[in-house]
């Protein structure tokens, strides 16, 4: 299984609104788009005293992950929905992928 791993330094002031869009309005549009998301929602520590946010996410295979990223991030939804209101608050972004076995996706899942 291959699991990534996003993290987000968002800009002052916007983390609690970030969260929000992320979790009512960006995961499920994920989640139609059959992108598995084991969880998301703001760090527990803000380094250096910015806000900071995560979402963790699934797939078979390194090919579905290309696949169903540009199939989505492509996508009227994602471009004329939550977008704006998601890039807009971030900073800066890192992303890691991982190569994995399936019981992972068990210890972050929790949505």
């Amino acid at each position: 299984m291959i699991l990534e791993i996003r993290t987000y330094r968002l800009k002052p002031g916007t983390g609690d609104e970030f969260v929000r869009v992320m979790r009512e309005e960006s995961v499920p549009l994920l989640e139609k788009a059959g992108i598995r998301v084991l969880d998301c929602g703001a760090s527990l520590v803000a380094e250096g005293g910015h806000e900071e946010a995560y979402l963790i996410r699934a797939f078979a295979s390194l090919a579905e992950h290309r696949d169903q990223e540009e199939a989505f991030y492509g996508s009227d939804a994602w471009r004329q929905g939550p977008r704006e209101a998601i890039v807009s608050r971030i900073d800066s972004s890192h992303t890691i992928v991982l190569d994995v076995p399936e019981v992972a996706a068990h210890t972050f899942q929790r949505r």
